[in-house]
Formats: structure tokens, sequence, C-alpha cells
């Protein structure tokens, strides 16, 4: 008689740390990003809910609100960007406006105006063009509408 192993037969286990994505799911998950490849030349608009990882060229303008946008060593972008946060460590020729942060690594470049909450620069990175920094507004503690006391004796 032969001896047969019962245990060879494959079967799958899923992990229970690895995230699935349902099939009809709309919203990316957390950390979810796409990246354009270093051979990658994209002419046009890119909008969407992911952040956006930049290795390739990117002409146009990129206005993703929500998310990061990161021009890599290898990136090179002629775009307006508009981010939650803008990472550069390549070279961006265009404005930038980062709702929360925008850093400049050390051997990236930006050629541009710049409106930002924050911003910080490495040593060695390279920026011309203008900073407009915004701060959020404070909330007032008494509305500026004109108000009637009436006095009570």
């Amino acid at each position: 008689m032969l001896d047969q192993r019962v245990d060879a037969i494959p079967f799958s286990v899923p992990d229970p740390t690895r995230q699935m994505r349902p099939s009809n799911a709309s919203e990316p998950l957390p950390g979810d990003r796409s990246t354009i490849g270093k051979s990658l030349l994209i002419k046009g608009e890119i909008t969407g809910s992911e952040s956006l990882h930049i290795e390739g060229k990117v002409e146009g303008t990129i206005d993703l609100p929500g998310d990061c946008v990161t021009v890599g060593r290898n990136g090179r972008v002629s775009a307006n960007i508009t981010a939650r946060d803008i990472v550069v460590l390549g070279e961006v020729l265009g404005s930038c406006e980062a709702s929360d942060h925008l850093d400049i690594r050390s051997k990236g470049s930006l050629y541009g105006d710049v409106v930002v909450a924050r911003i910080s620069v490495e040593d060695g990175a390279f920026m011309t063009g203008s900073i407009d920094i915004r701060r959020e507004p404070a909330v007032e503690a008494v509305d500026h509408e004109q108000v009637e006391f009436s006095h009570v004796n």
C-alpha cells in the first residue's frame, strides 16, 4: 500500500495581521498611497483621496487636500501642489499649499511660493520664493455682533 500524506494538501489561512480591503470599499485604508515610478511622466491634473509618492516627472496640478504628497529623490515636479503635508526630497517648480506641514529635505529644492501652517527646511535644502505662514483662526470667545443688555433693578 502507498504511504499518502494528508498534510501535503495546500490550503490558505488568512494572515490576521494583514489589512484587507473589501471589494466595495470606497475609502482608502490608512497608509494607502500611490506611486509614480522613475520612468513615468504624467501631464495633467492629479486629484484623489490617498497619499502620493512621486519618483518620476509630473507636469500640471496636484490636488490632494487631505493627504500627503512626497516628491522623492528622483522626482521632478512642475506643478502647483495642494495637500495636507508636502515632503520635498527632489525638485518642485510651482507653488505649494500645505494645510499642515511642508518639509524640504537636505537635497530637495523648491522654486515657488508657499502657503503653509508649518514649514521645516533641512540644512542643504534649496528654496526660492515667498513663504506665507497661516495660523488656524482662533476661536473667538465673544461674537462681534451687537448685543443688547437689559438692566434689572
